[in-house]
């Protein structure tokens, strides 16, 4: 019996109508609804002609979470007076509760991108809706791409509704090609803000970790608000973990305390979702609470601030979770769950001051995340590039192309890019490519059963608990009676009976150690890892890794390193779940990573030549090579001279300062005169060292390079300008006393250091390419008596006052009353007279 009275109430109601017109003319539009306003229950169930309104349309709704689908099927089965499996069924990893009669089908965007890879034209599907696509997943935008292609190649009828919680649907809008935007009023009350940072300050948040003192302090903070307020507590965690932990310091309050996330046992969701039975409860929840679950009876909620977002370190292959501060738009997410159903509190566990400092909205998943699984989607789709694909943010290059060579490395695409057969396969299987590649080949190699075992305990990684070797992992699982290892019994099943009973291997035998090590390995082959000592290891990818102290691996000679994070500050990631195996094993896992060859390269300030077998950045082998590749001599040395610098060469003071000037012509007049910078004698080292540098064995041989004489090669001999050097930029300049003095070009003008009585009777100021020197004015004794770059004003404004002070201290020189009355000297007044 449908409860009509409960479907009035829903505030989305009023907004069906516009609705209805939007997709009956357009075909597409924006649903933008606050949270409890309806639009992931009523919305379906109108579109789908199930309250009496429209003829009957299949509609599937395709959600983030698997909770979030499961929450929202069993909503709209309760307000059609049903169950689950009925008119109304949902979809999930792992479980699928559809029956004949199913007409509004909930499903994650992770279900629904498989099934659109098997049929692009979903046949039988009249309507699709993207719920919380303001959250940006990525396989939510993805599923929007692909769709916005089908409705334009081959299922123009296809109606389409992003439905958003936020009014942020402009980027949407746009999209789906001006499609129109409908909004829905939400009913809110009122929610106070209390900021309620620690006492002390508490250490940001790096990779996984959390400072225990924050967590202490938001435990203390849900203490607080039990006492102040009345109603429900709902506060917000980034993860499991940190759940845990703040449940444990909630012993003993008076309510019931509850933890709502992904993992969490599918009854103490329902149990989350129905409401309370009498007492007071405190919801303890990830972000999943912000937007797509609905828990009645909250009037307060407490916000830790922090979330989890995945990131990517490209470089050195390691992908995981972290955490960060969460944005202004979960905050206000976060705070309206307080608001609800009557005016409520939120108290912040930040500083205001904090709040402005804040991202305005989290990171779209697609700029951030691990891009492998999302490139094998888009080569499946025909569009390896992802070029042609409509998408709100395109994917970052550099993501791409490390995914890209992900997908070659383990024989999904072909060199062009395109989707191989294997690769079909893989995609098919609902897991990341690096698990997919594990399951098919650990099976060949180590029995399918134990793929899968192994397979899934990646897939989800096992708790803290479980330790950071895998294979106990695996045995704990086996044995175990935690949601956990139920979670992961239903994946291995799932995994098994993709697999089929006919799949290669599943006869093999061996250790389950062996097993563990070998599928850990195939999945994530740049981690394999060599023993450095003391618990220190190095991967294939040349990231240095760490064991705890008290792991029991830290004396394995080799490690499958399944899980590590590398904290901002350390210059080695930490192992948080690993795999014992030995050599043969990694180079079965990681053999495309294996090269051997002659390595010259420079070394602590010397060419060393080794002949290497390397598994990426782990040595296997090296011997020394007696007669190594001249270029690759060369390139040493090259790479030498860029590490420490020109200075290797000889250079003679005549040498720098030919440099010098070769460096004032360049600035003064430009080509053809040559760059003799550091960087740009670097990049054309053929142009000037050579034949010297090819000849070059080690670094004693660049030091007996005449500097000076290679530059010499840089001249424009080509133009007939090279002639001109000693015109345009002298080495010397001749003084009126017939002395040659030597110009400086290191400053930013030429200089000319010379006795002032040896340019008696020069008026004007010497100049070169153009360029007035700065004359530096020497007393007899070769000391700087006075500075100018303008010698006509200083005989006529500042001669007399020097001359006052040298005649006193240097009396048998001449000191004329007017310099350009008397010769230029470089002598004595006496020695004058004799000559």
């Amino acid at each position: 019996m449908i409860r009509t009275e409960a479907l009035d109430r829903l505030p989305v109601r009023t907004a069906v109508p516009a609705l209805r017109r939007a997709l009956d003319d357009r075909g597409v539009a924006v649903l933008c609804a606050p949270p409890g306003t309806g639009k992931t229950t009523l919305v379906p169930l109108v579109l789908a002609g199930l309250t009496g309104e429209g003829p009957v349309r299949r509609v599937v709704v395709a959600e983030p979470r698997r909770i979030a689908a499961r929450a929202a099927a069993r909503r709209m089965a309760w307000l059609l007076g049903e169950q689950p499996g009925g008119r109304i069924g949902f979809t999930v990893r792992g479980e699928r509760v559809v029956g004949r009669d199913t007409v509004v089908e909930v499903v994650t965007t992770g279900v629904l991108l498989q099934r659109l890879q098997r049929d692009q034209e979903l046949a039988g599907v009249d309507v699709v809706i993207i719920d919380e696509c303001h959250e940006r997943h990525l396989d939510a935008d993805t599923v929007a791409a692909f769709l916005l292609d089908v409705r334009e190649a081959i299922r123009p009828d296809l109606r389409l509704v992003a439905a958003s919680a936020t009014t942020d649907a402009e980027g949407w809008a746009r999209l789906l090609g001006d499609a129109p935007v409908v909004e829905a009023e939400g009913v809110s009350y009122p929610v106070e803000v209390l900021w309620a940072p620690p006492a002390r300050p508490v250490k940001p948040p790096h990779g996984m970790r959390v400072d225990p003192a924050l967590l202490t302090h938001v435990a203390a903070t849900v203490r607080r608000a039990l006492g102040e307020r009345e109603g429900d507590v709902l506060c917000f965690l980034p993860g499991v973990g940190e759940i845990g932990r703040v449940a444990g310091q909630l012993a003993g309050v008076d309510a019931e305390v509850l933890q709502v996330h992904g993992r969490a046992p599918a009854a103490v969701q329902d149990a989350v979702l129905a409401g309370s039975s009498g007492g007071r409860r405190v919801v303890l929840a990830t972000s999943v609470a912000e937007s797509s679950l609905t828990v009645p009876g909250v009037r307060v909620v407490v916000d830790s601030g922090l979330a989890r977002e995945p990131r990517t370190d490209h470089a050195r292959g390691l992908s995981a979770l972290t955490t960060v501060r969460a944005s202004q738009a979960a905050g206000r997410q976060r705070a309206g769950r307080a608001g609800r159903e009557a005016p409520g509190a939120v108290y912040r566990c930040w500083d205001q001051a904090e709040d402005g400092r804040l991202a305005r909205f989290p990171s779209p998943e697609i700029k951030v995340a691990d891009l492998a699984a999302f490139a094998l989607q888009a080569a499946c789709w025909g569009d390896p590039d992802a070029s042609s694909l409509a998408l709100l943010d395109p994917p970052p290059a550099g993501a791409m192309g490390a995914a890209r060579e992900v997908l070659e490395a383990i024989g999904a695409v072909d060199g062009g890019g395109q989707v191989t057969e294997r690769g079909v396969r893989m995609s098919r299987l609902g897991l990341h490519p690096r698990l997919a590649r594990a399951l098919l080949d650990g099976a060949r190699e180590a029995g399918a059963r134990r793929a899968a075992e192994v397979v899934a305990l990646l897939s989800e990684e096992p708790p803290r608990e479980y330790g950071d070797d895998l294979a106990a992992a695996l045995r704990t699982a086996r044995r175990g009676q935690d949601g956990y290892a139920a979670r992961w019994k239903q994946e291995v099943r799932r995994l098994s009976s993709s697999l089929g009973s006919g799949s290669p291997g599943t006869g093999k035998g061996g250790s389950d150690d062996a097993a563990v090590g070998l599928v850990a390995a195939l999945a994530f082959p740049e981690r394999v890892a060599r023993a450095r000592g003391d618990g220190a290891f190095l991967m294939a990818s040349g990231t240095g890794a760490e064991l705890r102290d008290a792991s029991r691996l830290r004396s394995a000679p080799w490690l499958a390193v399944a899980v590590a994070d590398r904290p901002s500050h350390a210059a080695s990631a930490r192992v948080r779940l690993a795999a014992l195996i030995d050599e043969s094993t990694a180079l079965l896992a990681a053999g495309h990573l294996r090269v051997r060859g002659e390595e010259v390269r420079w070394v602590d300030g010397e060419v060393v030549a080794r002949a290497v077998d390397r598994l990426g950045a782990v040595e296997l082998a090296v011997r020394p090579l007696k007669q190594p590749d001249p270029e690759l001599v060369r390139g040493a040395l090259v790479e030498g001279l860029r590490r420490e610098g020109l200075g290797l060469l000889r250079w003679t003071r005549d040498s720098e300062q030919f440099r010098l000037r070769l460096a004032f012509l360049y600035r003064v007049l430009g080509a053809p005169w040559p760059d003799v910078s550091d960087e740009a004698l670097l990049a054309e080292t053929g142009a000037w060292l050579e034949p010297e540098l090819s000849r070059a064995r080690r670094r004693a041989d660049l030091g007996r390079i005449d500097a000076g004489q290679a530059l010499r090669r840089l001249l424009p001999w080509a133009t007939g300008e090279a002639v001109r050097l000693d015109e345009l930029a002298p080495e010397r300049i001749e003084v009126p006393s017939g002395s040659r003095i030597r110009v400086e070009y290191g400053g930013e003008q030429p200089v000319l250091a010379v006795k002032l009585q040896e340019l008696f009777g020069l008026a004007e100021t010497p100049r070169v390419a153009g360029v007035p020197v700065l004359v530096h004015l020497l007393s007899p004794a070769g000391r700087p008596a006075a500075v100018t770059a303008d010698l006509a004003s200083f005989w006529r404004d500042g001669y007399k006052a020097v001359r006052a002070e040298l005649r006193g201290r240097y009396p048998k020189h001449p000191w004329p009353e007017d310099p350009a009355t008397v010769p230029a000297t470089r002598f004595t007044s006496a020695r004058l007279k004799r000559s």
